[in-house]
């Protein structure tokens, strides 16, 4: 009964008006419940207001959105003030008693490094997008250029190395920092965008290549491999 059932045309259109319903559907959803969830979350942003002045005690009502706002402007305005002379000074002297507390420091410290990399125009950092043959030879794994200047890491190696990210998916916060030869890397063409889509789908989501304008090529073997 199921197969006929599976067969009959009816079924077989509801099914596609089914499955066209949720590819609508369920984007938009978690696209909302994600919005919804970093609003909340900019949102607390307001308790920097003292209670009195808060919108809510203002107005008699909550506006959804409005600690968004105040982040934006929070952020901008300390960005002008350490722009200058004064506020380099500050935040050298901030930074010295955050130096001075152990966990805090360390903490700190590492947080700085990772935002300086990534935001710092000009940076290498999650530019380019490999493949290498991870976790052995013969299997390909995505991964993320990080660094090229690793400092004692290159000195200890005879090739030229690069380090790079391996995520694991579909969760790409975790996953292995390799120190791998440039020969042994492939550069893709695909954005770092296009790259992470690729991991938090599984792989069900590729991103389009014009295979005519740049046939790939894989690492040549080296003898014995």
């Amino acid at each position: 009964m199921t197969k006929l059932l599976d067969g009959h045309p009816r079924v077989t259109t509801l099914r596609r008006y089914l499955v066209a319903g949720l590819l609508i559907w369920v984007p938009l959803g978690v696209t909302l419940l994600v919005v919804r969830v970093l609003v909340a979350f900019m949102d607390q942003t307001l308790l920097l207001i003292p209670p009195p002045y808060r919108p809510e005690n203002l107005f008699g009502f909550h506006i959804p959105g409005l600690g968004v706002l105040l982040a934006v402007v929070l952020v901008l305005g300390t960005g002008m003030l350490v722009a200058n002379l004064f506020g380099r000074r500050l935040v050298a002297f901030w930074e010295r008693l955050l130096n001075r507390i152990p966990l805090v420091r360390s903490v700190y410290s590492g947080v700085k490094q990772v935002a300086e990399t990534v935001l710092t125009e000009g940076n290498q950092s999650f530019k380019q997008v490999y493949l290498i043959e991870y976790p052995r030879r013969g299997i390909w794994s995505l991964c993320f250029q990080t660094a090229t200047e690793i400092g004692e890491l290159q000195s200890r190696t005879e090739k030229d190395v690069v380090c790079v990210f391996v995520p694991t998916t579909p969760n790409p916060t975790s996953g292995f920092l390799v120190f791998a030869p440039k020969e042994d890397l492939q550069a893709l063409d695909m954005s770092v965008d296009d790259g992470l889509k690729m991991i938090i789908s599984l792989g069900v989501v590729v991103p389009r290549w014009r295979a005519g304008e740049l046939p790939p090529v894989l690492a040549p073997r080296r003898a014995g491999t």
